[in-house]
């Protein structure tokens, strides 16, 4: 491990055992250079890295802090990584996460998450009936839908992720990458259908709901197989 690497993996240690936390100005370079035991380059090192992973803000003339520590964004990353990868693997990595999200919002749903849900709905019903038909506004709220079932699962790490991953699809659609003339009409049955189990406070049929969904998108935009897509709905709706 590098000194700078000791420096990351200090600061880090000192925010998890509460000796810094969220909005605090870091100690003068001399002090925690010492208390790090490194050298004022590779603190300053350190401190670069921790400010790219949005642990750190560095102000100039004030000093450097500790961010909010929102996971949102912490994981903003996860949006290119999530670029970077296949079709298939990122397809299974969204059903995983926003199945078990939809589960959860089950239980955890307020009312004013119930609103925003609907309100989303709302501008998907406008964006449908729009001529030409409105595929980016419908995009956007198929985004805001999908992020709002997020945030009601009461998992703000989980959110996050989703957040950073759930957009890509969306842009695919809005830009024509999808093969299906009718998955626009169908997909905002399959959220009515979503936010309707999440009411009913049914976290499986939530579950079986979102798999079922996210499997008719991923089809229309990649083809895959209907053996495939039952065998995924199985595994991505098993409790």
């Amino acid at each position: 491990m590098s000194r700078s690497e000791d420096v990351v993996a200090g600061i880090k240690q000192m925010i998890l055992d509460g000796l810094l936390g969220p909005g605090d100005r870091l100690p003068a370079e001399k002090d925690l250079a010492g208390t790090l035991g490194v050298s004022r380059g590779s603190l300053r090192e350190g401190v670069r890295a921790l400010g790219t992973l949005g642990i750190l803000d560095s102000r100039h003339g004030d000093g450097t802090y500790v961010t909010t520590l929102d996971p949102a964004r912490l994981l903003a990353p996860v949006s290119f990584v999530a670029d970077l990868q296949h079709d298939a693997e990122f397809h299974a990595v969204r059903r995983l996460l926003e199945t078990e999200a939809a589960g959860l919002a089950a239980l955890h749903i307020t009312d004013e998450d119930v609103q925003h849900a609907r309100a989303a709905l709302d501008e998907s019903a406008r964006a449908l009936t729009a001529e030409p038909l409105d595929r980016d506004r419908l995009a956007a709220a198929d985004v805001t839908f999908h992020a709002v079932v997020a945030r009601a699962s009461g998992n703000a790490v989980l959110a996050a992720l989703i957040d950073g991953i759930a957009g890509r699809t969306s842009q695919r659609r809005a830009g024509g990458g999808a093969h299906d003339d009718g998955l626009e009409d169908r997909t905002f049955v399959e959220h009515e259908a979503i936010l309707a189990a999440i009411v009913a406070r049914d976290p499986d049929r939530a579950r079986l709901r979102m798999a079922t969904h996210l499997l008719s998108l991923e089809e229309a935009v990649t083809g895959v197989g209907e053996a495939g897509a039952e065998r995924a709905v199985a595994t991505s709706a098993a409790p």
